[in-house]
């Protein structure tokens, strides 16, 4: 039997049409962000601490004991503690480098906690290959020690050489120790007795800093979240949440936002690297570029004198002089840009590389036509 149409069946195609049309004006989706990365607990943080130690068992390529003076020292003194005494004896080991030991101690590193280390020479040694760490206390800030590292030193580099040649790959005076560390004292820090959080932001923004408040605030409940600066945000603890610290923040560092920057344009003139953000914009501006180049080409000739004639063969200089002004190159517009793709376009016009681009993009901001920063690396 034959049946009309209903009107729910004539919509769907119409609705799915405006959802179609919805969706691509849309456009694409916004780059999030989870707080994560883009902000840290203020006091997590690592401490750096160092210390000062000698590697012993190297073949040959220590310090020079007449030209590191604390290299001596420190070797008579680690052997008086031994037991051995040559005070006033003449070493002459090659053997021995005093070295710069440094690591990194995580936060909430417990007692037994193992660390990796660098060790780094501190005088003429050739190489640290095949060398011993011995037990170095590592300090902090503070002048306490928190770690003491011992162990073999591994190195990446290494360097060999002959009568007349010699060859060096990487750096043979700086190694690392896998786990050479251990944790003797810990830093106090109780995150879970906290009334206030401070979040700090890795790239401080004020609008960044109000979109990630207002996510807290909306999981939360409440204004419990306040940007205070470019960089801060002021958390207080809620409740429900006192003394359950860690459940708090799992829960809010997975909370996703659009992260906003200002529009900056890096520049490392060294290598010619050139970077820019999203929110780079250029006013409409005429651009010319060109460069005077002199060339100068010598083709000498010799000029020999007629037949049964007393002069003498001689070299005439011929000199070939070119300027080249490039007056072909004209003014080329680079108009309004309104996304990033279009203002590299307009740049790319001008076929230019990228030495002479940075030249053009600190004559445009000097114009006042570039809506953005330039940092100079």
């Amino acid at each position: 039997m034959f049946r009309l149409p209903t009107l729910h069946t004539l919509l769907t195609p119409v609705a799915a049409l405006l959802a179609l049309g919805l969706v691509m004006a849309a456009g694409p989706a916004q780059a999030l962000s989870r707080i994560k990365d883009l902000a840290s607990v203020e006091g997590v943080r690592t401490n750096q601490i160092l210390g000062y130690g000698i590697v012993v068992g190297l073949n040959g390529t220590g310090d020079t004991l007449n030209n590191a003076p604390f290299t001596k020292q420190s070797l008579t003194a680690m052997l008086e503690r031994l037991g051995v005494n040559t005070r006033g004896a003449n070493m002459r080991t090659a053997n021995v480098a005093a070295v710069m030991v440094t690591a990194n101690l995580p936060p909430f590193a417990t007692q037994g906690t193992r660390l990796d280390i660098t060790v780094s020479a501190l005088g003429d040694a050739k190489s640290l290959q095949g060398g011993t760490l011995l037990a170095t206390p590592l300090l902090g800030a503070d002048g306490e020690v928190y770690a003491v590292s011992q162990g073999p030193v591994a190195i990446a580099g290494f360097s060999a050489e002959g009568e007349a040649s010699k060859i060096t790959r990487g750096v043979p005076t700086v190694g690392r120790i896998a786990n050479g560390g251990l944790v003797e004292r810990e830093i106090d820090f109780a995150l879970n007795k906290l009334k206030t959080l401070r979040l700090s932001l890795r790239n401080p923004d004020l609008t960044t800093a109000r979109r990630v408040a207002a996510a807290i605030n909306d999981f939360l409940g409440g204004d419990a979240a306040e940007p205070t600066d470019p960089s801060t945000i002021v958390l207080q603890i809620p409740p429900r949440f006192q003394g359950n610290m860690i459940r708090m923040l799992t829960d809010i560092e997975q909370l996703k936002i659009e992260p906003d920057q200002l529009a900056r344009i890096v520049i490392d003139e060294r290598s010619g690297i050139i970077v820019m953000g999203k929110d780079v914009r250029v006013s409409t501006v005429a651009v010319a570029q060109g460069n005077l180049t002199v060339t100068i080409s010598e083709a000498p000739q010799v000029s020999q004198p007629a037949p049964l004639s007393r002069g003498e063969t001689t070299v005439v200089p011929r000199s070939n002089v070119k300027v080249d002004t490039e007056g072909g190159n004209k003014l080329a517009l680079v108009r309004e840009s309104v996304t990033l793709a279009e203002l590299v376009d307009g740049l790319n016009a001008l076929g230019i590389g990228p030495r002479d681009l940075i030249s053009i993009l600190q004559a445009i901001k000097t114009a006042g036509a570039l809506q953005a920063e330039i940092e100079v690396m």
